[in-house]
């Protein structure tokens, strides 16, 4: 589902970028920074959604304030480091759960967590850890995962759509879970074509070690915008059997 850009949306974009740049330089930085804000969503066309504005955002960001491209580079990394230093430990209590795969999906809604923009400056790995120690007492929809788990048997190929660096690492595990219960799927994740916000890429993905095909969406939009999609994305969505999308 894609929900096109509304009046709600950019108040939301608007009021988080913003204060987010407010803390970065000079009130004539800032109120700079929200006129090319403004003139963004002027320009925005009228059929896509609020990611469409992700690489404009960042560019600005890059053109106001002299931050890199990768602005979220010291996040993304030690997200990484953190989930691979409790691969192990959350690899083990999935295997050991009633229902490995519903296991490896509470873990990967938790991980969500880890995105700095929806969560700029609120994100706190010692939260995360604690969310992590009761990660399996997290209800999620049981006839939605009975649903989930028929198509996982019917289909041939799973495409993993993930989201945030770190997060990556959860996937992984729910992903290999469903790997060892479905052999017959063919499983393929895909991740950004460029950096943007903490989202991961394909050096995020080498960095957790994701087992399986790995390909990028081939644009730098922090979403899965199918009109902006490269052909390599567009194909594997046209011919995945079962998609899990995160965010």
């Amino acid at each position: 589902m894609s929900i096109n850009m509304n009046p709600d949306c950019i108040l939301c974009h608007m009021q988080r970028n913003v204060d987010t740049a407010r803390k970065l330089g000079t009130p004539e930085q800032l109120d700079e920074f929200t006129k090319g804000l403004l003139n963004l969503y002027l320009c925005t066309p009228k059929d896509v959604s609020a990611v469409w504005t992700g690489p404009g955002t960042d560019k600005l960001f890059q053109e106001i304030y002299g931050i890199q491209e990768d602005r979220f580079a010291e996040e993304k990394q030690f997200s990484n480091r953190f989930v691979l230093s409790r691969l192990d430990e959350i690899s083990a209590r999935v295997e050991a759960a009633e229902d490995p795969v519903y296991a490896g999906l509470q873990f990967a809604v938790l991980g969500n967590y880890i995105d700095f923009s929806a969560l700029y400056g609120q994100v706190s790995f010692e939260k995360l850890d604690q969310l992590l120690s009761k990660a399996e007492t997290m209800d999620l929809d049981r006839e939605a995962y009975k649903k989930l788990c028929c198509d996982l048997e019917k289909g041939k190929r799973l495409l993993y759509l993930t989201d945030n660096a770190g997060e990556i690492g959860f996937d992984r595990i729910c992903a290999e879970r469903i790997a060892k219960r479905y052999p017959h799927l063919q499983i393929t994740f895909c991740v950004r074509g460029g950096n943007t916000l903490n989202d991961a890429t394909r050096a995020d993905a080498q960095e957790v070690e994701i087992p399986f095909p790995v390909i990028d969406s081939g644009v730098s939009i922090p979403g899965t915008l199918l009109s902006a999609l490269g052909e390599e994305a567009k194909q594997a969505l046209e011919t995945a059997d079962v998609i899990i999308a995160k965010g």
